[in-house]
Parts: C-alpha cells; sequence; structure tokens
C-alpha cells in the first residue's frame, strides 16, 4: 500500500466512526464552577469538533464531540470576585491554612482524579487527536507531578521549620502565596501543562482562575466535581469560553497577582499590557521555540536520526519542546536525509485509538493550509521534499514533510510550524548554526549529535548562554520534571520544574524579633501552644 493509499484510507465513514471513536455520547457541558458550587449554564455554548474526520461523498468532514459554556465578561469578574473573596487579601482559609493541611486537599483532589481517567484520557484522543499512549502518558505524568510537587513542599517546609538568629535577631522565614492567580494551558498538553501551574499555585496557598486552552476543555468535565469538593469555596474558579473576550477584563481589574500563561509571546504580551500595574504581576510564562538540532560529521546516524524524528514528530511536532530545524553538516547530508525518510515511511498514521500510531490529524482549524503554505514557499525558494507523500493533506491530516535544503529565504528556516514539517539545513562550520541561535528570537533548547568530546565541550559553552538546555546525542524535550524547564529571549519566562514552580507562586517572608528575654519567650509560647500556621516548627513527614 502506497502512502497515500494509507491516507486516502485514513478517516472511516460515519457508521465506522460510530463505534470506533470511544465516545458513547458527545460531552454537553452545561456547568462550571465558581465559589465552590458547580453553576448551571444557559447561555451560548461553543460546539467541539474532533481532528478525527468522517469519510463522505464531499471530502472528510470533522466528528462532532460535544459543546462548552461561553462565558461572557461579567461571568468572568463574578469567578474573578469569588477568588479574590477566598483569597481575602491573604487573611482567608486556604492562604492562612497549614502546609499540612494544603496538602492533604491535594492529595484528596489527585486520588479523585486518579477515578476519572479513562474518561480524560479518552477526550484528550478525541479532542486533540492525542494517540492513547501518548494521551495515557500525559495523564500518569500529571498524577506523578502532584505526587512530586507535595514531595518537594514537605522537603521546603522542613528547610523552613527552623529558626534563625542572627546578629541579635530572631527569624523564621517561609514562603507565602501571592494572591488570586490566572491559569491558562495550552491545547497540546491541556491536562499536564495546566497542572503544572495550577498545582504549584494552589498547594502554595493562592487562589486559582482556570481557563482551559481553546482545544481541550471538555476533557476538565470529569473532573469539575473533584475540584468543588476537594478545595474550599472560591479556591479555585473555571471559565469556559473566548480567551479574547474575558481574559482581558481580568486584566484590566488589576485584582490578578499572578498570570500563569503556556502559549505565544504576542498573547502573553497583550495580557500584561492590559494589567494596569503591570510591576505588580508575577508572570510565570511557557511561551514559543524553534529549537534546533545540530549533527556534527561524526554523529551517529542511527542515533540522530531516531532522536530527530522522535523530537520533531512525536504528538505531530506540536510540542514548544518539539526539535524545529535540523542543522546537519553538508559531509553527510546525503546519508541523513537518506536514512530520515526511510525511517520516516515505515511510522504509523492513522487515529489516535489506532495501535502503533504516532502521526493523527491535526485539532487547529486552517493549520493543514497553513503548513502546506510553508511547505510551498519553501518549495518556491529551491528546496524539495524530500520523503514520498510529504505534505500531502486529508482534512485535518497532513502527511509529515521533510524539506531539504532550507535557507533564510524561507519562512521555515525562522517560523515556528508547530506541526509535522521538518527543516533540514545544510552547514558546513559550525559558526553557522551557532550563529543562527544567536540571532533568533528563542532560546529554549538545542540538540547536539556527535562524538568528539572537545568539539562538544567547544559547542556546549558558548550554547548555554543562548539557550536553556542542551541535550547531547538526545531530542530536546522537558522532564524529568525535577530538571528545570524554562528559557530565554521570547521562549519563557520563570522557571517550571517541581521545586521551581514551588518558588515562582509564592514570595518569602520572615517574622523576626529581637533576641530579647520577652520575645524569646513570646515566640516560644506561640510556637508551644501551636498559635500559628506560619511561626511553627512543626516538621512534616
Amino acid at each position: 500500500m502506497t502512502i497515500r493509499d494509507r491516507i486516502d484510507a485514513l478517516f472511516p465513514a460515519p457508521e465506522q466512526l460510530a463505534g470506533r471513536n470511544r465516545l458513547a455520547e458527545p460531552v454537553e457541558m452545561r456547568e462550571y464552577l465558581v465559589n465552590g458550587e458547580l453553576q448551571p449554564w444557559k447561555g451560548p455554548t461553543q460546539e467541539v469538533f474532533s481532528p478525527v474526520c468522517a469519510r463522505k461523498a464531499d471530502g472528510p468532514e470533522r466528528a462532532r464531540i460535544g459543546s462548552f459554556p461561553l462565558m461572557t465578561e461579567a461571568d468572568a469578574l463574578a469567578a474573578l470576585e469569588a477568588a479574590a473573596a477566598a483569597y481575602d487579601n491573604g487573611r482567608g482559609e486556604w492562604p492562612t491554612m497549614t502546609v499540612a493541611d494544603r496538602i492533604a486537599h491535594i492529595q484528596r483532589f489527585a486520588a479523585r482524579m486518579k477515578e476519572r481517567r479513562e474518561e480524560v484520557v479518552r477526550l484528550l484522543m478525541a479532542e486533540i487527536g492525542k494517540t492513547a499512549g501518548d494521551a495515557g502518558k500525559e495523564f500518569d505524568r500529571t498524577v506523578a507531578y502532584i505526587a512530586e510537587t507535595v514531595d518537594a513542599l514537605k522537603e521546603l517546609d522542613r528547610v523552613s521549620s527552623r529558626f534563625v538568629i542572627e546578629q541579635g535577631i530572631i527569624g523564621q522565614i517561609r514562603r507565602a502565596p501571592l494572591g488570586v492567580t490566572l491559569c491558562m494551558g495550552p491545547y497540546n498538553y491541556p491536562l499536564n501543562e495546566t497542572f503544572t501551574t495550577l498545582i504549584p499555585a494552589l498547594i502554595m496557598g493562592n487562589t486559582v482562575l482556570l481557563k482551559p486552552p481553546r482545544h481541550g476543555v471538555l476533557l476538565f468535565a470529569p473532573l469539575l466535581r473533584a475540584f468543588r469538593d476537594c478545595f474550599p469555596p472560591g479556591v479555585v474558579n473555571t471559565l469556559f469560553g473566548s480567551g479574547r473576550t474575558i481574559t482581558p477584563p481580568l486584566m484590566r481589574t488589576g485584582r490578578i497577582d499572578v498570570l500563569a500563561f503556556i502559549g505565544t509571546s504576542s498573547a502573553a504580551n497583550s495580557l500584561q499590557k492590559e494589567h494596569p500595574k503591570p510591576h505588580r504581576l508575577r508572570s510565570v510564562l511557557g511561551l514559543e521555540a524553534k529549537n534546533p538540532a545540530i549533527v556534527l560529521p561524526d554523529a551517529d546516524l542511527n542515533v540522530a536520526v531516531e532522536e530527530c524524528l522522535a523530537g520533531s514528530l512525536t504528538f505531530n511536532g506540536q510540542r514548544c519542546t518539539a526539535i524545529k530545524i535540523v542543522f546537519v553538516h553538508e559531509s553527510i547530508a546525503d546519508d541523513f536525509l537518506a536514512l530520515f525518510s526511510r525511517t520516516l515511511a515505515a511510522i504509523g498514521i492513522g487515529l489516535p485509538w489506532d495501535p502503533a500510531v504516532m502521526i493523527t490529524p491535526l485539532p487547529e482549524p486552517g493549520k493543514t493550509v497553513y503548513l502546506a503554505g510553508l511547505v510551498d514557499d519553501a518549495v518556491r525558494h529551491g528546496a524539495r521534499v524530500m520523503n514520498e507523500g510529504g505534505g500531502t493533506v486529508s482534512g485535518t491530516y497532513f502527511h509529515p514533510a521533510l524539506v531539504y535544503p532550507v535557507t533564510p529565504r524561507m519562512r521555515l528556516y525562522t517560523e515556528e510550524q508547530f506541526g509535522p514539517v521538518v527543516p533540514v539545513a545544510p552547514f558546513s562550520d559550525t559558526a553557522e548554526p551557532i550563529r543562527y541561535i544567536e540571532e533568533s528570537d528563542y532560546g529554549q533548547q538545542v540538540s547536539i549529535f556527535g562524538r568528539d568530546p572537545q568539539l562538544l565541550a567547544t559547542l556546549i559553552d558558548p550554547l548555554v548562554n543562548q539557550v536553556s538546555r542542551v541535550n547531547i546525542n538526545s531530542q530536546c524535550q522537558r522532564g524529568p520534571d525535577v530538571f528545570p524547564f524554562t528559557g530565554r529571549k521570547d521562549s519563557a519566562v520563570g522557571t517550571l520544574s517541581v521545586s521551581d514552580a514551588l518558588r515562582a507562586f509564592s514570595i518569602r517572608t520572615l517574622v523576626a524579633a529581637k533576641e530579647s528575654a520577652v520575645n524569646k519567650e513570646i515566640i516560644s509560647d506561640i510556637v508551644r501552644e501551636h498559635r500559628s500556621n506560619f511561626l511553627s516548627t512543626d516538621f512534616i513527614l
């Protein structure tokens, strides 16, 4: 069967799809969480269509899988009021609760969340086209992240449970929350990356407005009751609808203390500009990237191809950590391209629940047209599509395209494609990819493939000052979650590892007193009688 045949057979007939999409009924979200109550929604809704299509006479047609509320500015401001009341200028139940008690709430939520694994995984597949394996991994990794965050906070609190006496001053230094946090995650990891800001924000005592991405809303439906039951009223509030409608008014109030946003730098800039006092806004941002790979003349081609293919095409290349351009030394370019093309021809394509699938349909409307435009632009400027069927479109499906040689004249050279297009650029001197990275607006990661320790060392030293992670003979990636995850330039603000995130959503605060007999007795009494949740020597095991 040719690639074209495989693509033509990708989408089933409507009657076949009904039995294969694993959704017995569409998910019609008709409630949202505000102030500890699930509010009924009777207003307008946004219909949700899967990237999975049914094959019809006039072409593939996306399957409808549900709908969600289109909340208004007034609804969003009511949710903000609930979050602000729950925080109560730091006097609320949640921000003043002991660390141990907040941990207990988070752990109860994690237990409830695990009960809904099958539903959430199914919705990840249906709503954004993530494969069954990757959807399961995203859920399991999120649960593991919650457990790791709890452990990290326990360790942080243990260190903070002691008093410091310095220059006649007694002090206890702990971390305190910042206030109301607006959490906005991305569609490519709508569960995991949303929770990598949501969970540390919550566990440090902040109250939260949770705004899911435009693709990846329905999967939060199974979790609404867990949020309601596991947290005090107003601590978690959900916002559904158009971000352009409901988020700018929230920022304009000046009552958002932390913006936790994963998306584009242009959107982040727009939101930050809406805040009347931007100097008071803590921003934790994960933004775009154009991560390069550099394949040196002595690289193990089998390793380089395996890692570059996985790095550029896992979840269809829709990852900020994806390899988005490959620089290959001209002496091995032909061999690299031949091996990459052969390997690419063997990968699985299909629907998310099909076995052994890597490439699936794309959730964003118009994405195939955009990607085709990038490839066409490259071809017009002298590049070729090197693999059979590369760039072929069928409905929401775009077959991966290996494009070579990519030059600075082409959009693919600098534009983040965020999809299954693999640009390859030849180089004769390592100064060329180094200069590319130096001139880039982005600075998240780079992958280097080679075997000469001396040459690798000469590349590592300048690159660590341009990007935030240098990967040797391996693809760009986020994990493990204990490693720092951040970026330079337009790629990030703040650091999101397990321990770094706790610091990002809190501030160091201390209680201090002169080392007098009276003050010693006061502090001893407060600690001994457990009169304060902050001033305490309790040790969490």
